[in-house]
């Protein structure tokens, strides 16, 4: 049946389309904030608590307020009005945040997922009880890589809590106070109805899998002057967090351990011996074949009950603590080591020989126990072989999450294990087996220059948390550059140790695995003079602490380098530039709009806006990882001028550029809130880091872009902004 469209259906549809771009352009606002009390009456001279409750969307987390300021990433902070109703208490206390160390930023910061809380304790003085302030946070997604500043108001009153009784003498705590002072501005009220949220036991349950203790935080109090003042207190806690890396990939990393593990002089000739011994010992083949399987699963029970263990006595508790504390990382650091000196001959690592004997004894009562008991006979024989690599899986699951032990010993026994099942169901592939010789020896050979050379990561870590400076950059790849090379010279026969064969010939296997290593180590070599070796980015220490840099040397020479190219562009010196870290990797710019837009005009180049934040990591891995790419260096040097608009700058305007803002109704008295406020009301958009091409009109070039690690889109980006511009210049001269 036909039917007739009507002009309401073409203007509903109209209006549903419209809807739908306004949803996907709508500004985010991924955390929700609400307020409550610890109780609802009190009297005067009593104390209460102020509870800031915080309901954060899926994927996005806030950094919290109990980390070092100067840092990076935007502290949570609280401004509380003088008012003689009330007194602070204390500093305000998040309600256990999470933990993480963060290589990007050279320290640990704490965030929260899914939920936060923050508890105020104040002093009642007054019946007429008036709490007023602000609060300033940040919120990131690693999903889109956005980060978002936010700043907002509250207000505590006697709608919240009721208050008794008469003034009582308070006695007032001293509180610390820091050194710099932030003026408060005008707060803008708003409906502040206590919320019906939970209490401090649910809310520490619901903060998920930590159990970090409370620190002192950001806060703030104010003085005689009515000026708030801010309070910073870093927390000197043990680590706590999480490292969520793939638990797929930790499983196949742990599977091929497992397979180098059977090549190995305790394990290899075992193979042919266990899986004779079954075929030939059972009273049919379909009966050899089931007890290989179960032998096989037994091997993965073991193995997959000792990450269980492993799990259990640490758990995510003790997982962050041994991940990023000094103490567990020397420590690990010095287990890897000797692992090493295992593998190169110095010594075996045995466990004592009555358990040995007690497990073999079992093993001889035959049956289905027998078959088990063989398995862990197997286990504690091949000790020392495979102790290390055992040892080093653990390791490394002891920093993420609890299932990650599991998961890498059932990965590792998965492939120890298979090989014992697979030639008892095909006893035919037992010929193709090479024979045992010196090969395997090599094999535990290589095994510990890889051990020394993980070793380093542990000693970095702990080298980095505590800036004790012993592995700096360079420092860290001589040493990887020293290690790899030997281990290329021992491929090549060209160093013995005391348990190798004679190496009489290369076999074109080990020829291979010589010319990989070498390679390794030719690109390691650059890395010495400033390059930034990014495949190796998550295991080198930050390139900020190399001292001979040959990029910056470059950037910072006057002699037509490029720092005197790029001085060249500029139109004249910038402003707010002695508060600003400067623009990445060398280049120039302006940190206010009006200035880029005038040298624009001036030189006929478009505007490469940068909506920036000093503590938005996606911003500075956008930097490290697309920037940093001599193409899209080039175009911005060459084809842009560079406004970097900082939307979290706290650096104040002079009073002629501050304004109320249509927005929000806000007064705007800092670079950050500036900036922010416009990239809101010109883009509806708050996320950073976001991308604008313009030109000195304002007027937009193409759509802008936000975080996209892939450099081709971000060169395509630039090059259709020059584009744009120059068909835009064409037309405005006809």
């Amino acid at each position: 049946m036909n039917r007739r469209i009507t002009s309401k259906q073409l203007l509903t549809t109209w209006l549903f389309f419209m809807m739908a771009f306004v949803v996907q352009a709508q500004v985010l606002k991924p955390a929700t904030w609400s307020y409550d009390v610890s109780k609802k009456e009190v009297a005067v001279g009593e104390e209460v608590e102020l509870i800031f409750n915080v309901k954060i969307d899926k994927d996005w987390y806030l950094y919290s307020s109990d980390f070092d300021p100067d840092l990076g990433p935007m502290v949570t902070t609280f401004t509380f009005a003088k008012h003689p109703s009330y007194e602070l208490v204390g500093r305000i206390v998040p309600v256990k945040p999470k933990k993480k160390y963060d290589e990007l930023w050279e320290g640990e910061y704490t965030y929260f997922v899914g939920t936060a809380q923050f508890r105020q304790k104040i002093r009642v003085l007054q019946p007429d009880l008036q709490v007023k302030g602000e609060y300033e946070y940040q919120v990131c997604t690693d999903l889109t890589g956005q980060c978002i500043p936010f700043d907002d108001v509250f207000t505590f009153s006697n709608n919240q809590i009721k208050v008794s009784g008469t003034a009582a003498k308070p006695t007032t705590q001293p509180e610390a106070k820091a050194a710099t002072q932030q003026p408060q501005e005008p707060t803008k009220q708003q409906d502040t109805a206590p919320a019906q949220v939970p209490d401090l036991a649910t809310a520490a349950a619901a903060a998920a899998d930590t159990d970090t203790a409370t620190a002192p935080a950001v806060a703030t109090t104010t003085n005689s002057n009515d000026t708030p003042e801010t309070i910073s207190a870093i927390p000197d806690d043990a680590a706590e967090g999480t490292a969520d890396e793939g638990l797929w990939a930790f499983m196949l990393i742990a599977f091929g351990s497992g397979l180098l593990a059977l090549l190995t002089p305790c394990v290899f000739p075992m193979v042919p011996m266990t899986v004779s011994f079954f075929t030939n010992s059972s009273g049919s083949r379909a009966q050899g074949i089931l007890k290989a399987l179960v032998y096989g699963l037994s091997i993965i029970a073991i193995y997959t009950l000792v990450g269980t263990i492993v799990a259990r006595l640490f758990g995510a508790d003790g997982a962050n603590f041994l991940s990023t504390h000094w103490l567990p990382n020397v420590l690990f650091f010095l287990i890897f080591i000797v692992f090493a000196m295992s593998f190169f001959g110095m010594f075996e690592i045995t466990l004592p020989s009555s358990w040995l004997t007690k497990i073999d004894a079992k093993a001889d009562q035959g049956g289905w126990i027998g078959v088990f008991f063989m398995a862990f006979t197997l286990v504690l024989v091949s000790f020392s072989c495979t102790g290390p690599i055992v040892g080093s899986i653990l390791v490394a699951s002891a920093g993420g999450e609890t299932i990650r032990p599991i998961v890498g010993m059932f990965g590792f026994s998965l492939a120890f294990a298979l090989p014992f099942s697979l030639f008892a169901v095909f006893p035919s592939w037992l010929s193709s087996l090479p024979k045992s010789g010196g090969w395997l020896n090599s094999v535990k050979v290589v095994l510990g220059f890889i051990e020394l050379a993980l070793a380093l990561k542990f000693l970095s870590v702990a080298d980095q948390v505590y800036h004790w400076g012993l592995l700096d950059r360079e420092v860290y790849l001589a040493l990887w550059i020293v290690i790899f090379t030997l281990m290329g010279f021992y491929l090549l026969g060209k160093l013995k140790f005391s348990h190798d064969s004679e190496v009489k010939f290369i076999s074109v296997p080990r020829l291979f695995f010589a010319i990989i290593t070498f390679g390794f180590v030719v690109y390691l070599i650059p890395g010495l003079f400033g390059a930034p070796l990014k495949a190796l980015s998550g295991y080198l220490p930050p390139q900020t602490t190399q001292d001979f840099d040959i990029n910056k040397i470059v950037r910072q020479n006057a002699g037509g380098g490029t720092a005197m190219v790029a001085a060249n562009q500029m139109c004249e010196e910038p402003k707010y530039a002695e508060d600003m870290p400067g623009i990445a990797h060398g280049l120039v710019g302006y940190y206010d709009l009006e200035q880029a837009k005038k040298c624009a005009a001036a030189q006929g180049k478009p505007i490469f806006i940068d909506f920036t934040g000093h503590g938005c990591v996606n911003c500075r891995e956008m930097e490290q990882n697309v920037w940093s790419d001599p193409a899209v260096l080039k175009r911005l040097q060459e084809n842009y001028v560079i406004a970097a608009l900082y939307v979290d700058d706290r650096t104040e305007l002079p009073e002629s550029e501050q304004y109320v803002s249509p927005y929000d109704g806000k007064l705007k008295k800092t670079i950050g809130r500036k900036y922010a406020d416009y990239q809101i009301t010109k883009f509806n958009v708050n996320a950073q880091p976001y991308y604008v091409l313009m030109d000195e009109n304002e007027n937009v070039l193409v759509k802008p872009t936000a975080y996209d690690l892939n450099v081709n889109n971000f060169v395509k980006f630039l090059d259709a902004g020059v584009e744009a511009y120059k068909k835009r210049q064409q037309v405005a001269q006809k």
